[in-house]
């Protein structure tokens, strides 16, 4: 059964496709003032299993490394949405506090640990230091993809 969300004014909605995504917790900076709390959850999708209806705004951002980070928004009522990267193109990171159910997520990995508030904690989550790399990734995988 597919995934479903939206925006918060519902202008945006999207799909998707495959149950078993992997899902992280992001503690970098841009993820925090992104989503204007501690740290940001994001679903990492094969963009061939997503569909969104709506049209979201962007602004383009600039990862540690200097690459393009292209944040969709709603223009209406300002929610973040997805993040995609023109340099990855297959995946692209979900927004996860915008899936019409939440309750059934369970992040399996934590990135940019390095970047984390002090005072916050989630002992049971691997964490790397930065950006994670392809073996990192297939931690946070339910599947192992």
């Amino acid at each position: 059964m597919a995934m479903k969300g939206g925006c918060l004014c519902g202008s945006i909605r999207y799909e998707i496709a495959d149950e078993a995504t992997p899902s992280a917790v992001c503690h970098c900076r841009n993820c925090q003032k992104q989503s204007g709390a501690s740290f940001s959850i994001n679903l990492l999708v094969k963009t061939s299993d997503f569909t969104m209806s709506g049209t979201p705004r962007r602004f383009i951002d600039t990862s540690d490394r200097g690459t393009e980070v292209h944040r969709e928004f709603c223009g209406q009522c300002g929610s973040p949405v997805v993040s995609r990267s023109p340099v990855r193109t297959d995946r692209i990171a979900v927004k996860a506090g915008t899936l019409d159910d939440p309750s059934g997520l369970k992040p399996s990995i934590q990135v940019w640990c390095d970047s984390a508030q002090p005072w916050l904690s989630l002992p049971d989550l691997p964490c790397v230091a930065k950006q994670p790399t392809p073996a990192d990734t297939a931690l946070a995988s339910p599947a192992g993809n």
